[in-house]
């Protein structure tokens, strides 16, 4: 089989590793087709603009990629992972695992015979050892078909290498966390715009990876569309077992209210005073509302007017809108309720 016949299914996180991999495979006349899974731990925000993506990374890369939700499964998995958590509430190798597992399962789909990742040995103290990587391959079920162009050299050859579909001598041998080396190969590609190396997980981070480890010692059943708001504004658990979000910024306001769900019940201040917009969820009735209230007033522009000022409620799928005007709730009474 000639390279040119040969289609590879690129795992894509969108870092300059993997869009080197694509690149270093592409040159050999190889056909690659990307593919990136997103949850509400990362790329969650690409899902609303897709199609831009999409353009975007075809137009600065030439890489045609598509995205991949697997939120559900993710979140299963999130629960009990079979190789534990990194630092905080990142289940990383069990991550990587799940996202190959789903890529095997769409070769034959995408016309492909083998996967590649930019996945470079040494770079990542968890997820990147050698012993890892066979991990890896091993439990995803892609032992010899998953090729990792940037560190091939440093690594036992694969079916592609073998069957003569990619030339071993033209891949690389990039080993540790300095850049240089894909700085360089990016360079010579003609790529000078790429995102910096960063995380790009939530779970990476402390504070969140707190609020999500204690959602789900709450919680028997977790679910995607609550997790998603987990993700925004200040969080707070009403003494009526009530849960509220409070936006703490326009683009917050706009996220929250775009989050809701039947059952929900939306708040926000008043039109003739700024402030913000809150979701209530599994609401404990009159005596959540009435303290939703009072923390949206507290949260609402300072000034004479805020104190009679009124917020607005209704159900998420009603018309319906009630108002309430109840006193700014004092700091130190809502201390304990934040999650």
């Amino acid at each position: 089989m000639s390279g040119r016949s040969v289609t590879a299914l690129a795992l894509f996180s969108g870092g300059l590793d993997s869009i080197l991999a694509c690149r270093l495979i592409m040159a050999q006349g190889i056909k690659v087709r990307a593919v990136r899974f997103v949850t509400p731990f990362f790329g969650d925000e690409l899902l609303r603009c897709e199609d831009e993506y999409r353009q975007g990374v075809a137009d600065k890369y030439g890489i045609d990629v598509q995205l991949r939700d697997v939120s559900d499964k993710y979140l299963e998995m999130l629960r009990q992972p079979a190789h534990g958590y990194g630092k905080n509430f990142n289940p990383c190798v069990d991550c990587k695992i799940l996202i190959a597992s789903e890529s095997r399962v769409m070769l034959a789909e995408e016309g492909a015979s083998f996967l590649i990742s930019g996945e470079v040995i040494g770079q990542r103290p968890m997820s990147q050892r050698r012993d890892t990587l066979r991990i890896i391959e091993k439990d995803s079920g892609c032992d010899e078909i998953l090729l990792r162009p940037l560190c091939a050299l440093n690594l036992a050859e694969t079916l592609p290498e073998k069957e003569g579909w990619v030339d071993r001598q033209r891949l690389l041998a990039f080993k540790g966390r300095t850049r240089q080396p894909q700085m360089a190969l990016a360079a010579s590609f003609g790529i000078e715009d790429y995102p910096s190396p960063a995380g790009g997980c939530i779970l990476t981070d402390p504070n969140k990876a707190g609020r999500v480890r204690r959602f789900y010692e709450e919680h028997d059943e977790v679910v995607t569309a609550d997790i998603r708001l987990l993700m925004v504004g200040r969080q707070f658990v009403l003494p009526g077992d009530g849960w509220l979000v409070v936006g703490r910024n326009e683009e917050e306001n706009n996220s929250i209210l775009a989050l809701q769900q039947t059952g929900d019940v939306l708040l926000s201040m008043t039109d003739d005073w700024p402030g913000p917009s809150a979701i209530l969820r599994h609401s404990g009735g009159v005596k959540d509302i009435e303290a939703a209230v009072g923390l949206i007033k507290r949260f609402s522009r300072k000034g004479v007017g805020r104190k009679n000022a009124s917020v607005q409620w209704w159900k998420a799928g009603e018309e319906k809108v009630k108002e309430l005007n109840l006193p700014v709730m004092e700091d130190g009474f809502f201390r304990d309720w934040k999650r």
